[in-house]
Parts: structure tokens; sequence; C-alpha cells
């Protein structure tokens, strides 16, 4: 039985990417900053002249909401938002990489269109568990703070130079935002000496800090802000004060006027509290907002999970994959065909099991 475990080397996809003619980069619906950095990093790095390159051969595709700073980050970089009529009709494909995901549950807007591709597929992720199913060429990285560390590397190797330091700037400045985003711009448990290493080097590199931060960060919109509001307003403390739980329903973005992107890092905000050990961020949520090519029917909810690094250590990643879902020790997702109260009586139980365990 194929197992979810790396079976190539960064050379070796370096090598099947160098000799494609045309590359489609794909990663996991919703892409936030680390999906967005990596693949433009890669897109940018494929499409640098060179001998077996006169043109463009790599675009990233992505599909559900998208953040609202994409269009700064990406520039004149080329990728496509899929529309409702799933993936497009395109010719000459023949290579695909996958970043910061292995699960079919977050590629259904191109499973019909990836599965046949499998031996072209080369993955990239650092996320626990997946689906070897999705691509015949593997790296997997659970070392890794964010997918945009392995992939900095990948892109040194593709582009022939010394170390990371001599990474062109438009290369090195998204996988930076990637290690920016998924280390909570480097507060969060998951910061080590390799990362700073790498955004050190991805820095000298020329990547702007300031110019990044400002981009995503301090951009709020008035409907993110009220939308925040919602949620805070919903949080309910659980298992002595250990959970915390927010929620925001249809009905909340609808009267906000927010967008279904507009949510992220609402999870986070619970961790403020000092007796809290995990946060949890329910969405009602439907079909349309993963993309197309999504099937599910009835009630719908999304689970963003939390966990501190403490005492306690709670491992998030063992309760989202009770739901459905997955991702790391003290950050992971899932979503359930259930309503947001039922769901939350199931996050209670499965914190209670190891916090009581």
């Amino acid at each position: 039985m194929t197992t979810w475990a790396t079976n190539s080397t960064l050379e070796q996809i370096a090598a099947r990417l160098r000799a494609a003619r045309k590359v489609v980069v794909l990663t996991h619906v919703k892409p936030d900053g680390d999906a967005i950095g990596s693949t433009m990093g890669l897109v940018r790095a494929l499409n640098k002249p060179r001998e077996w390159s006169k043109g463009p051969v790599a675009e990233a595709w992505y599909f559900g909401p998208t953040p609202p700073w994409l269009a700064d980050v990406a520039g004149d970089t080329p990728y496509r938002a899929l529309a409702e009529n799933g993936p497009p009709e395109v010719e000459g494909v023949d290579a695909v990489a996958v970043l910061d995901t292995g699960s079919w549950s977050q590629l259904e807007a191109v499973h019909q269109w990836l599965g046949p591709r499998r031996e072209m597929t080369v993955l990239v992720d650092h996320h626990v568990q997946g689906d070897p199913e999705v691509a015949g060429h593997r790296v997997i990285d659970t070392g890794a703070a964010a997918v945009c560390q392995p992939v900095a590397e990948l892109c040194r190797i593709l582009l022939g130079v010394a170390d990371r330091t001599k990474l062109p700037a438009d290369v090195a400045e998204p996988l930076y935002l990637g290690l920016c985003t998924d280390t909570g711009w480097f507060r969060h448990s998951n910061v080590s000496r390799g990362v700073m290493v790498t955004a050190g080097d991805l820095l000298e590199a020329g990547a702007d800090h300031v110019k990044l931060y400002q981009a995503v960060e301090q951009r709020e919109s008035v409907t993110r802000l009220r939308l925040l509001s919602r949620a805070l307003a919903t949080l309910e403390l659980h298992d002595n004060e250990r959970l915390a739980l927010m929620s925001l329903t249809k009905r909340d973005y609808a009267e906000t006027g927010a967008q279904p992107g507009e949510s992220g890092g609402f999870v986070d905000f619970g961790q403020s509290l000092a007796t809290v050990e995990v946060t949890c961020l329910l969405t009602e949520a439907t079909a349309s907002d993963y993309g197309p090519g999504a099937d599910t029917k009835g009630p719908l909810t999304k689970i963003s999970l939390r966990s501190k690094a403490s005492g306690h250590e709670v491992d998030v990643n063992r309760i989202a994959k009770a739901l459905g879902g997955g991702g790391h020790v003290r950050a992971a997702g899932a979503r359930t065909n259930k309503s947001i109260e039922d769901t939350k009586a199931e996050v209670i139980r499965l914190v209670q099991e190891q916090t009581r365990g």
C-alpha cells in the first residue's frame, strides 16, 4: 500500500520540472500566505529565462476565495483564479506541481483533472498527513514551519545558484511571505533557528519585509473588522477555560458585507487568554466556498484549530483527523457535514479526551 511519505528528492523534482515545457502549479483551496508565497516563488523560478525555456512555462491556479492582497503580491506573475466551471482547457501540460497540501479534500476543484496526471505530478508539502495518490513524486518535510522552506531550496536548485542569498529578489520575496504568515510573523511556536536562517537568507536576497507587511497585514477592511466583532461576541470558554470557541454564520457575513476569505487569523485571538490552550473557529460555509467541483450537500461547518506549546500540549491534528481533516500538531483544520452546534459539541469532546486523558 502506498503511504504518505517522501519518495523523491528536491533534485529529482527539479529535474522533472526543468524538463517540462508547460507546468501548472497548484495548492490548496482558499490559499493562504504560504500557499501563495510558495506557488508564486516556484512559478517565477520556472519562468526565469534559461536554456530549456524561451518564455513563461509555468502558471499558478487558485480556487476558492483568495486573499485581497493576491494581486499586489502576484504582480505580472501568471496565475488563474478558477471559475465555477472548473479547470480551464490547457493543452500541452506535461508537469504539475502541488505545494502546501497533499489532501484530496483540499483539491476537490481539480480532482478529476489531476487524478489522471499522477505520474507527471510532483508534490512538496510539510503536513503530517495526505493522500499519496495525489502525486507520484513527493518530498514531505514535516519539520518545516512553512512549505516555503523546502520550496526555497527547490528554487535554488532550479536556478543553479550557490545558496539562497543568491536567489532573484522577485523569487525570494514571496517565499519570505510564506515564512512570515505561517509563523505569525515569527511569533508562533514553529519558529526555529532554521526558519530564521532561511528568512535571513531571503532578506539578503532582496525580500522587502516592510512592503510585504504593509501589503498583507496593514490593509484591514471595515467589513473584516465588523466580522471580527461578530466572532469575538460569540467567544465561549470550555474545559476549565482551556478551550476558546468562536463561530461565524452565513448571516454574519451577509450583514457585515464580509467575504469568505476575511476571517483569516481570527482563530488566533483566543490564544491571548492566559488559561486557553486550544482555540477553535467554526464557520458556517457552503460548497461554493471550496471552489468549482466541490460536492457537499446539507450543512457544512469549517473548523480551524490552534494550540499553544505548553506542558499540556494538545495535538489539534489528531482532533482535525477525527473530523476528516488534518494539519499540524498546533495548527489544523477540517470541515464537517454538521451544524455549528453539533460540530461544537464534537470539538469539545475531542479536546477533553486529550486534556483529561
